[in-house]
């Protein structure tokens, strides 16, 4: 059925969760597992003639967030590597996460992005989160939107 799952997290607990769900979905097939990471894209400070020297440069801010990416993603990687699924881990770059998830799906040929209904931006929302609404609307790819029944404690 599916082959090759995209999984998505953004370091959050509900987001952690719904990996896990997903890395159990995989075993069930027998599927490979790619993990995405996107972080935000490096800003430039907007007075950019004069840069504070507490602003980190571009290659500390991109050094920082694949560090970042690796540590949100090594949980998720582990439990890929324990069920004994081929797996993978990708930090990608982008102001627009479901963009980039979108892309990555494409590029990396998978069959299914596996994805929470809700991340960082919690469950304040009556609807599905904004990057997952805007991942359904914009792919070709079969999403399953994954829903936490309670919230995970952090």
């Amino acid at each position: 059925m599916y082959r090759k799952i995209l999984i998505t997290t953004d370091g959050s607990a509900v987001s952690k969760s719904t990996a896990c769900a997903g890395v159990k979905f995989a075993q069930q097939l027998g599927a490979e597992v790619l993990v995405l990471f996107v972080a935000p894209e490096y800003q430039y400070p907007v007075y950019v003639e004069i840069i504070p020297p507490s602003y980190p440069i571009e290659e500390e801010y991109i050094a920082t967030m694949r560090r970042t990416g690796a540590e949100h993603t090594r949980p998720i990687i582990e439990a890929a590597a324990k069920g004994g699924l081929t797996h993978a881990a990708l930090t990608e770059f982008a102001n627009s996460p479901a963009s980039m998830i979108v892309e990555v799906a494409g590029r990396e040929h998978c069959d299914l992005i596996f994805m929470g209904s809700h991340g960082r931006s919690g469950w304040g929302q009556l609807l599905l989160g904004s990057v997952t609404n805007k991942v359904l609307s914009h792919t070709q790819t079969p999403v399953l939107v994954h829903r936490l029944l309670k919230e995970p404690a952090s």
